[in-house]
């Protein structure tokens, strides 16, 4: 674990692959277009929990499986970024429930270690093309909700995407304290 952490501070790290299609800007929103690869993914579900207990609860595990917790006692190193996907009601507030996405390394792809948590799942997944708009700081919960919203209103008529999901993205360790990088994706549609 502590591996794990010297790592993500001064080491490299594995960026999740992707390519950018396109970008704007509109209304004070800088967004990108990006066809981000598939693959094998840890994941996490939390319910019944407001999204910032849940992901207190869920990053961890993921972390530990990372660092070492499972079949192999393989401590893969990190990608970034790590993403949450959170499930928005009618009123833009987001519901009990969030899935943390874990990309697994390159080197991993073809096989991951097995989870030891039972509450770790590897799945299968596709590609995605996500709109996707950054900013700084320790995002919270409201930072999410609020980013949503302004690349939604800078997409208004030229953009289709997923209304029942969104995903919040970080590619920082919780000790670096500035030049925090965030994300917000919206899966077009």
């Amino acid at each position: 674990m502590l591996g794990v952490i010297k790592n993500s501070l001064f080491g490299s790290v594995e960026t999740w692959p992707w390519q950018v299609l396109s970008k704007g800007d509109k209304e004070e929103v800088s967004y990108e277009e990006r066809a981000c690869e598939g693959g094998k993914f840890a994941t996490v579900e939390v319910t019944d929990k407001p999204v910032d207990e849940a992901l207190r609860e869920a990053m961890p595990k993921v972390v530990k499986y990372v660092g070492g917790t499972n079949d192999k006692g393989i401590g893969m190193g990190m990608t970034v970024p790590i993403s949450f996907a959170v499930f928005p009601g009618e009123d833009g507030s987001l519901q009990k429930k969030l899935k943390v996405w874990f990309r697994i390394p390159n080197q991993f792809q073809s096989n991951p270690p097995v989870p030891s948590d039972d509450s770790v799942k590897i799945e299968e997944r596709e590609g995605i093309t996500v709109y996707s708009t950054q900013f700084g700081g320790y995002a919270k919960e409201a930072d999410y909700i609020a980013h949503a919203a302004q690349l939604r209103t800078a997409l208004e008529g030229t953009a289709t995407y997923r209304s029942d999901i969104y995903f919040c993205t970080g590619y920082d360790p919780p000790m670096k304290p500035y030049g925090r990088r965030n994300e917000v994706w919206l899966v077009k549609t």
